[in-house]
């Protein structure tokens, strides 16, 4: 009830203050109408090399320039509003750069690398629209600038939320934001910022995995972000289903800029500038949420309190050299006590306490005509507290206290042998130490079978090491092709393995092209989990097979039409005999973690993940964008038993569509709908249930049965204002607006001893508000 009212508040207050701010701020005559600048670098997309010459139109003006001898390119004394960019050079194919906010008083930032042709005299129009590809990914790849991000509707401003609308993501929890990529697990994925990896991008990052429930990174900052979903290139290892990344921006080289950020979860502060005469920049942020201050204000519940601060230093050493430096931290803690517990249902009370940290350089060097290399050195920290006791009893459950910390290298090298044949490779290198001093109570499985309690207080080390090398090759105008393989090592169980990659792109014509990409993909599996027993040293690595074939079609300059079929074989999975017909790495499903015991557990384990893919995406060219995707897919795993089964991620199909209107320079509004098929879940045994007051699985009905239907929709409105010197957007986002309860789980209500349900997120409004100063 107080929720509700507190909701209608929100609207009401929201609601008043854009409709009373229509006006304000608004220009008395055309000389007073705020003005803003656009500036770049446009560099070869292959070597990194700035590209001279390039003529750039600003669509719908009569304004356009030509890019320096060093690639830079300067268009100022524009109108605030939004626009696009049309590049052009002997040479290169034609690009179209979307989502340009220009805005008061501010430098927009805009770099764009070109690719060239190889031959252009076999009826192939070098036109790329608005959509870049690279050789290396020619399947199940997508682009998002920070635009895109922003004003996504229900994101947040989260880069795996606005990922979360693809096909090939599945819809089963709203609270966590983890990425389960075609049939995969949420400890699948990996994630890179400017060739630095970054094991997890989410405050309360769950501990082996790559998911959590709040976006960790700042989406200000972010240039743009490239995700694939499968087939991707030799230079990524160690993951067996999808590779983002992220590309931050570098600070305002010519004066200092800030901006103040407040929302309904939090407020943040940013600052950019200038160093080094211009010849460097900086940039820094700081972020805390303030949802634990209304909880206390409002004298009920339980809030997590959450910050972050995070920043990039670039400096031009020479003008083929540049170095950057990258340092983010989260910082979390939520604590629940017994009262709390048991008026939300919740059978266990605690507090959870998180550190993570990154610290990381990179220096990019180009060599001339022919290439470029990224070199990467980096640390990463996660130090976590997690202490949790029984609701009903007060026995303590739980007692965590680990250090996990790796220092990195990577390198990266692109070199252009010849007009038609690339050569991409490079190495890494980890160095892991990792802390355990853990305790897990005794406690009841899912299948009803009792477990000894366990204890570990132990420090591990181990060293991972990789190589990849790509040979590309364009031997004509319609065909590319990418034959690659990788080595990895990994000395805790002293694997190693070869991953073998290859894909091809055929243009059947200017606009329509046949896509195709098969690889092997090998993973690790976590410390957290091979730590539990000597034995699983033994264990082998986790393999993924896929192979990838589509369809991409230009609809128009600025629409594209995307449809892909593909088949993920998976093998040495871990199983637990124990547990025959349970899948482990579901585990994060039911638990948000690996805490279960484990005292022996085989690689036997197979699963399969296939499906079909349909994506419609159209660029924002003049007032309007969108995507529309559908997908069809089965996620089976075999058991122990040789029994195949659903795992708890196969919603079967999903819809989705998302887009938005822009009829002015002030107004714009976004809408996202999804429609997913119920995960399967397995009923209690209600009887076995009750016997013992925990939940128990009933065995003869494992996954067989499915949630009602899943289906959201999300509606934003922004309102901008352009004053002299500075920017203002205000924004209303609602999320689950007709208040769907969306079934999230059922659960056992030990304090009552029945079964219980839980719901995802009810209607949420998050007003909020960005000035930049």
């Amino acid at each position: 009830m107080r929720t509700r009212w507190i909701n209608k508040v929100i609207i009401l207050v929201a609601l008043l203050v854009l409709s009373a701010t229509t006006g304000f701020g608004q220009a008395s005559s055309n000389s007073d109408v705020p003005k803003g600048m656009i500036k770049g670098i446009v560099a070869d997309k292959e070597t990194k090399s700035p590209l001279e010459d390039v003529s750039i139109e600003v669509v719908g003006t009569t304004r356009g320039v030509i890019t320096n001898s060093d690639g830079s390119f300067k268009i100022d004394n524009l109108t605030v509003g939004n626009y696009v960019l049309k590049l052009s050079h002997t040479g290169y194919e034609a690009f179209a750069a979307s989502d340009i906010i220009v805005r008061s008083g501010r430098i927009t930032t805009v770099n764009v690398e070109l690719r060239p042709v190889i031959y252009e005299a076999e009826g192939i129009v070098v036109d790329a629209g608005y959509f870049a590809q690279t050789q290396e990914q020619v399947t199940s790849s997508v682009n998002f600038t920070a635009e895109e991000i922003r004003r996504a509707p229900g994101s947040a401003g989260d880069v795996s939320r606005i990922i979360g609308v693809l096909p090939s993501v599945a819809k089963v929890n709203d609270q966590m934001n983890s990425l389960i990529v075609r049939g995969g697990s949420p400890i699948e994925n990996s994630f890179y910022i400017d060739n630095i990896e970054i094991p997890n991008i989410n405050h309360f990052p769950t501990q082996g995995s790559s998911g959590g429930p709040i976006g960790l990174l700042k989406v200000d900052f972010i240039q743009d972000v490239n995700f694939s979903s499968g087939g991707y290139s030799a230079a990524y290892g160690d993951r067996l289903s999808s590779v983002m990344e992220l590309n931050y921006r570098e600070g305002n080289r010519e004066r200092f800029l800030g901006q103040f950020d407040l929302n309904m979860a939090g407020f943040g502060l940013v600052g950019e500038g200038p160093l080094a005469d211009g010849k460097g920049s900086w940039m820094f942020s700081a972020r805390r949420s303030y949802i634990d201050l209304l909880v206390d204000a409002i004298g009920t519940g339980v809030a997590p309190r959450y910050s972050d601060y995070q920043g990039k230093l670039a400096i031009d050493a020479t003008t083929r050299d540049k170095i950057t430096f990258l340092g983010i931290l989260g910082v979390d803690f939520i604590e629940s006590g017994k009262e709390d517990a048991l008026d939300d249902g919740d059978n266990v009370y605690g507090q959870t306490d998180i550190k993570e940290n990154l610290f990381g350089m990179n220096w990019r060097h180009l060599w001339g005509a022919r290439g470029y290399s990224n070199t990467s050195v980096s640390h990463v920290l996660r130090k976590g507290i997690s202490n949790y006791f029984e609701t009903v009893t007060e026995r303590e459950l739980t007692d965590y206290n680990s250090l996990e910390q790796a220092y990195q290298f990577r390198n990266e090298n692109s070199f252009r042998i010849s007009r038609t044949v690339r050569l991409k490779f490079g190495m890494n290198a980890k160095y892991i130490i990792n802390e355990y001093d853990n305790f897990l109570a005794s406690y009841i499985d899912p299948l009803g079978n009792p477990t000894r309690e366990f204890r570990i207080d132990e420090k591990l080390t181990a060293n991972k090491a990789g190589a990849f090398v790509s040979y590309i090759w364009n031997p004509t105008a319609r065909l590319e092709t990418s034959l690659g393989t990788r080595w990895d090592y990994f000395s805790f169980n002293r694997n190693s393995l070869l991953s073998p990659r290859f894909s091809f792109s055929y243009k059947f014509s200017e606009r329509t092209s046949l896509n195709c990409s098969a690889g092997i993909y090998y993973q690790n599996l976590p410390l957290v989990i091979l730590s539990k027993n000597s034995g699983n040293k033994d264990l082998k690595d986790p393999v993924s097979r896929h192979y990838v074939v589509g369809i991409s079609h230009l609809l128009s300059e600025n629409t594209r039409l995307t449809l892909e079929a593909y088949n993920k074989e998976y093998s040495n999975f871990p199983l637990d005999p124990s547990q025959a017909p349970l899948f482990v790495l579901d585990e994060l499903f039911y638990d948000k973690g690996f805490f279960f015991n484990h005292d022996n557990l085989v690689d036997t384990g197979k699963a399969y993940s296939r499906g079909l893919e349909l994506v419609i995406q159209k660029k924002l060219a003049r007032d309007f964008y969108g995507m529309l995707c559908g997908s069809y897919f089965r996620s089976r795993y075999r058991d122990y038993d040789g029994i195949w089964r659903d795992r708890v991620f196969d919603n079967r199909f999903i819809f989705s569509i998302e887009g938005g209107y822009k009829p002015s320079t002030k107004w714009e509004y976004s809408v996202r709908w999804v429609v997913a098929g119920g995960s399967p879940y397995t009923p209690f045994d209600i009887q076995a249930s009750r016997t013992v007051n925990k939940a128990v699985f009933d065995n003869s009905q494992i996954n067989r049965q499915r949630r009602p239907t899943y289906h959201s929709l999300n509606i934003r409105f922004d309102r901008r204002f352009n004053f002299s010197g500075s920017n203002m957007i205000i924004y209303l986002d609602c999320w689950n607006v007709y208040n769907k309860q969306n079934i999230l789980s059922y659960y056992w209500n030990e304090a009552e001893n029945k079964q219980d349900t839980r719901n995802q997120w009810s209607f949420i409004p998050v007003l909020g508000l960005e000035w930049e100063l």
